[in-house]
């Protein structure tokens, strides 16, 4: 019994740092509708900050000191971000900050890189603090009991601060309705401001405190970040004691888990936010999502229409040039081309359901990944040839989706995103772990084309055909009766039910459709690199294909297309910079800033006032 008490009394020690990133980035998503995956970052600032003043103030006073001018000290530099990085694009479609804080992420990883070096810094013990104290004969740390005693104070102050202060008031009523908060006269830029530095404060605050515990390193941000997400999902987005409650349920389930599952550690957070989200669709105390259409607010966009005259004149002048580039191209440009093309067929999948249906997926790579280790495992196992095992790829991919929508549908939003992220590190987990069939994480290898296809040009030209092919032929469902109903579904769900559409249902088969698509990605993807390992399940190859999508235009039939042109290119080039993390988040910040519509969406505004200013010209 007494093991058992230390345990959870350790798992309560771990939720407090969780519980202050976690109520941070509650509070921000609550009143700015920003999911920033920036958060991650302003943790581990948080940390090396801490570790750098509590080097330099001494004593008991110096290192709480440290601590909380860590959380001014990241609050601050929070605030400046959202004032130069997000503000100048609240307007734009909700979830398009997305990319802006993942460009965040990066330049934050290079800056930190610069100042405080590739080694990782220990955190000091907390004077005073040391050792242990014995609980029905178990070593519990003494810090660990001053953590579980510092959280109910640190919930108790943000309760009061959210409804006893009148800043509490406009938050909870930003939180409700933020366009009625802005009618009464309150300074929205700055009520998000000191939102957002809060916030930031919150989660410099958690790095600094776990310091004793933890240290510093650079991959903190990576490693805080899918936690506490999970944390805020399943307490329920912009609850803050739906928040505490989640950050001790999950950081004492992880501290069993270590000890009596070993195995399960990597996903048990994700298995229990599935679960919590499959009965309780928006969080144990969250409410359901009221905000705008993800990927869809602001201004109704123009409807699509097929492509006239000029534009299917280009198209096919790039899809001819494209042809033969063969002919005078060495074969890095070759490889280079087929690359874009077969992550600018699984931006396109993922870009069908995000632009037509409003279905913003965490967790597309799932499909990618999975339709690469279907084709994998048979040519592996059973010398299948690559033909059919090539033809078992988007198959595979397309009954994972089936299964995985089945969950999903049901539904909207974050909740939606996060519950496909959840599902994705699950396929992940068992890539990974399941080494008698997958091998782990030495990957799957020699897994070559057909001898027909065994050869740069051969290969560029099945590639070419069939990424092309792709692209296009979602291009036409889009311009289908059905996609004209997922497009309805997307935009007015109660209108579209009242017209007799199944708009679930449509979403349902637009769903496992990505997913086909995705893996026909996936197939090319795994014969034209030779190999597949769990890093193409990995969180991170999901959000690639998001930020590209945003990039490129996510209320246009290119965008996908082009954004991932643009991102192949521009990571191509540099990548051989050894700050090249930095240059790339300045990168993606600008082209966020200066074309929020998106690179095409951005191109096509400028071509219509160019063409209406020349028309007024010559009237």
């Amino acid at each position: 019994m007494a093991f058992f008490l230390a345990q959870f009394l350790t798992g309560l020690a771990n939720a407090a740092a969780l519980f202050l990133v976690a109520s941070g980035l509650s509070l921000i998503f609550g009143v700015t509708r920003i999911v920033n995956f920036a958060h991650g970052s302003f943790y581990m600032l948080g940390a090396f900050i801490g570790v750098t003043l509590m080097e330099i103030l001494p004593g008991h006073v110096g290192f709480w000191g440290a601590i909380l001018l860590t959380g001014l000290a990241v609050g601050l530099i929070g605030a400046v971000v959202e004032m130069v990085v997000l503000r100048p694009i609240y307007r734009a479609p909700e979830l398009f900050q997305l990319v802006a804080t993942f460009g965040v992420i990066l330049v934050i990883q290079d800056l930190a890189l610069m100042i405080w070096g590739a080694e990782d810094r220990m955190g000091p013990r907390a004077p005073g603090l040391r050792g242990v104290w014995r609980i029905f004969g178990e070593p519990v740390p003494k810090y660990d009991i001053v953590l579980i005693a510092i959280t109910p104070f640190i919930l108790f102050a943000l309760w009061y601060l959210i409804t006893r202060t009148r800043l509490g008031v406009l938050v909870r009523a930003a939180t409700q309705d933020r366009e009625m908060v802005g009618a009464l006269g309150v300074n929205q830029a700055w009520l998000f401001t000191s939102v957002f530095a809060l916030g930031s404060a919150l989660a410099g605050l958690g790095g600094a405190l776990q310091l004793p515990k933890g240290g510093a390193d650079l991959l903190m941000d990576f490693n805080i970040i899918g936690a506490v997400f999970v944390v805020v999902v399943i307490g329920g987005m912009g609850s803050l004691p739906g928040a505490f409650i989640a950050a001790v349920l999950i950081s004492v389930l992880n501290v069993f888990g270590v000890t009596y599952l070993p195995q399960s550690t990597l996903v048990l957070m994700y298995v229990v936010m599935a679960i919590v989200l499959i009965v309780r669709p928006y969080g144990l105390l969250g409410r359901e999502e009221v905000a705008g259409e993800h990927g869809q607010v602001g201004a109704p966009e123009t409807p699509i229409r097929p492509y006239g005259p000029l534009g299917m004149a280009l198209v096919a002048a790039l899809i001819a040039a494209l042809a033969i580039m063969p002919v005078f191209a060495e074969q890095f440009v070759m490889t280079l081309i087929v690359d874009m093309i077969i992550f600018a067929l699984f931006a396109a999948s993922l870009h069908f359901i995000l632009g037509s249906g409003g279905l913003v997926s965490f967790g597309h790579a799932a499909f990618f990944g999975g339709g690469a280790y279907a084709a994998a495992l048979l040519v592996y196992h059973t010398d299948t040839p690559m033909e059919l095992a090539f033809l078992f790829a988007p198959l595979a991919a397309g009954l994972l989706a089936l299964a995985i929508g089945w969950f999903c549908i049901r539904l909207t939003g974050v909740y939606f995103a996060m519950l496909t992220l959840a599902f994705s590190q699950l396929v992940w987990s068992v890539a990974f772990q399941w080494r008698d069939v997958t091998r782990g994480d030495d990957g799957l290898v020699n897994i070559w084309p057909a001898e027909w296809l065994n050869a740069p040009a051969p290969f560029y030209y099945f590639t070419l055909v069939l990424g092309v092919g792709g692209i296009v032929f979602l291009r036409h469902v889009i311009h289908s009766p059905f996609g004209y109903a997922l497009r309805a579904g997307r935009d007015s769900p109660r209108q579209a039910e009242a017209t007799g559409i199944d708009v679930k249902r449509v979403q349902y088969a637009a769903f496992a459709l990505a997913g086909v698509m995705a893996g026909l990605a996936g197939g090319l993807f795994v014969f034209s690199k030779g190999s597949v390992f769990p890093t193409t399940l990995e969180i991170g190859e999901s959000f690639d294909a998001l930020i590209v999508v945003f990039l490129g235009g996510v209320k246009t039939l290119a965008g996908g297309v082009v954004g991932a042109g643009f991102m192949t290119v521009v990571e191509d080039w540099l990548t051989r910079l050894e700050y090249w993390r930095l240059l790339l988040g300045l990168v993606i910040i600008a082209v966020v800033i200066l074309m929020p519509e998106g690179i095409v969406g951005s191109l096509r505004t400028l071509w219509n006032r160019v063409r209406h200013t020349d028309e007024e010209e010559v009237r």
